[in-house]
């Protein structure tokens, strides 16, 4: 398991939203982006392995991108945003940082998970 992860819920219909791609990028120092991962929840809803195994986890700020509007498409469902972008910061990258996605076609709503 990666040290970033995360997990997507479909709210709209409770269940666990299998199939969603999910980018990782690292901002640099100019503030441009980098992609250090990527990845595509499983059927229990989860990406635990954003990250290759030879990346090292260091502070800074990172971006996961949600590639929602394909994920409803999918599924014949209008919905409203292309996409979710959720950026943060880590600040000590020994701890395990968890970041879920609660998802419905019109609303989206993430935390810090454990």
């Amino acid at each position: 398991m990666s040290a970033i992860t995360t997990h997507v819920l479909d709210t709209s219909c409770g269940r666990p939203a299998s199939g969603v791609r999910v980018r990782l990028d690292l901002e640099s120092a100019d503030g441009s982006w980098k992609q250090v991962g990527k990845g595509t929840t499983d059927a229990d809803g989860r990406a635990r392995d954003l990250l290759p195994d030879a990346f090292a986890l260091h502070g800074g700020v990172y971006r996961l991108t949600f590639e929602t509007g394909a994920y409803f498409a999918a599924r014949e469902i209008e919905g409203f945003y292309r996409e979710v972008v959720v950026v943060f910061t880590i600040s000590d990258p020994a701890q395990q940082h968890h970041v879920p996605l609660l998802l419905s076609p019109f609303g989206y709503s993430t935390y810090r998970g454990s």
